[in-house]
């Protein structure tokens, strides 16, 4: 299959799904709620929204152009291990390994099967290919490469039982948000979004913020209410309630706006119902501080995307095709792998 037969396939996908029946689809994201709870329509919607951008057959063109990508299929296998924090999480991954022209051999994670699934189903029906160039599996045998995600536990565990081959190990990782004070209300209600989307289980959710020393919190706390429906979801309510009642009972300073608690910390990864803020004295001891903990940053936001190499608000969870997790070009790694 020539690259521009698998660009082609998967526009078709693209076009598939932006014509997507209301009723299949709502059947197909209420499987993926009854597996996930947190998996709501809402959180689907959005997800699929995010594949079709990366769908777009003249994004796709201008994303390979770039590499070294060749018409005929390398036949190397590439395990992928993926993540099920959020909706289809791993496809692009996924998406990296067959238009690359490599096999995808995939573990799906328990917690996001039902819409990888669908897609790879519908990939198949486009194009016979796919039924063998991508295979589902519990077991990553005899693979060529591996892209694995998972937890820092996780990760040391996957360096080593893949460390004869190339490979790909993500660990843990957060996003934060840098606040200048200049901010309006409007902005910071679009911070929101970084906030709350997928309920802050994704690793480019703003876990913590970054405010200046004289920097007024309840000028940022106001301008969250839009979000406050967040704690109709009963998986999120406990959350917030477990965390708020353990600030209560160890009287820890806090403040709490009904549906998140704001704690100042050091640490970066907040839990779920808790976002940590941190005040920082001028923008050099900041971009030490991040510098210093690059490592375990996924993406940085900040309004108008004023901080250098961040995400303007709101636009944490709309990577485009070139936005590689933990800034691993996936791409570069797999057509180097198909010339090795």
């Amino acid at each position: 299959m020539k690259l521009t037969e698998r660009i082609q396939a998967f526009s078709q996908l693209h076009a598939r799904l932006s014509a997507w029946p209301t009723d299949e689809k709502q059947a197909i994201f209420a499987q993926a709620k009854a597996k996930n709870p947190w998996f709501t329509e809402e959180s689907c919607e959005r997800a699929v929204s995010g594949i079709l951008a990366f769908l777009e057959k003249e994004a796709l063109q201008t994303w390979v152009s770039a590499y070294p990508i060749t018409d005929a299929p390398s036949g190397k296998r590439v395990g992928l291990v993926l993540a099920g924090n959020i909706p289809l999480v791993g496809f692009h991954d996924l998406l990296c390994v067959l238009i690359s022209g490599h096999k995808a051999h995939v573990k799906l994670s328990s917690q996001d099967e039902v819409l990888p699934r669908f897609l790879i189903h519908e990939l198949i029906r486009i194009d016979s290919y796919f039924a063998q160039a991508i295979e589902l599996t519990e077991r990553l045998n005899q693979m060529d490469a591996v892209i694995a995600t998972g937890s820092d536990n996780t990760a040391r565990y996957f360096d080593y039982y893949f460390r004869e081959i190339p490979h790909i190990v993500r660990k843990n990782r957060t996003s934060m948000a840098v606040i200048n004070g200049q901010e309006k209300p409007e902005d910071n209600e679009r911070l929101g979004r970084d906030i709350f989307q997928y309920y802050g289980l994704g690793c480019r959710n703003v876990s913590k913020i970054f405010i200046p020393k004289e920097y007024y919190l309840p000028t940022l706390i106001d301008s969250l209410e839009p979000y406050h429906e967040v704690i109709n979801h009963n998986k999120y309510v406990n959350n917030y309630e477990y965390r708020r009642s353990i600030f209560l009972v160890n009287k820890y300073p806090h403040l709490d706006n009904g549906f998140l608690l704001f704690e100042e910390s050091t640490q970066l990864v907040s839990p779920i119902g808790v976002l940590y803020y941190e005040r920082y004295e001028d923008e050099q001891s900041l971009k030490a501080l991040l510098d210093a903990n690059a490592d375990k940053i996924q993406c940085v936001v900040s309004n108008q995307a004023w901080w250098p190499n961040s995400f303007d608000f709101g636009q944490a969870q709309t990577p485009n095709l070139s936005d590689y997790a933990d800034n691993v070009d996936t791409l570069t790694f797999l057509t180097t792998l198909a010339h090795g």
